[in-house]
């Protein structure tokens, strides 16, 4: 697999289940947005945001292990290492 770095082709099972994820984090900012449009109470609007947080650093973990699995690992392997800079400073902003 090619990875340039500007596109990435995912295998059918990695595109449904990274969907999958996105939906389920729209599905919960809605959720929000109708809390407030709602009056909801504070706290109770602050829980689903952590919820829907938490949902957003799930994708991005799964993202970020399919990521090193395939476009790094074959940078590497083709002596590509500044591909590690770049994922240092992915996990760098990641970690903010």
């Amino acid at each position: 697999m090619d990875c340039c770095h500007k596109t990435k082709e995912r295998t059918p099972e990695e595109y449904k289940a990274l969907i999958h994820r996105l939906n389920r984090v729209e599905g919960q900012i809605r959720g929000i947005r109708g809390m407030v449009e709602g009056s909801a109470y504070c706290v109770d609007i602050l829980n689903q945001v952590a919820a829907a947080q938490a949902a957003l650093n799930a994708f991005s973990r799964e993202l970020l292990a399919d990521h090193i699995h395939t476009c790094v690992a074959e940078d590497i392997r083709q002596g590509k290492d500044e591909t590690i800079d770049e994922l240092v400073q992915t996990i760098q902003r990641l970690m903010k």
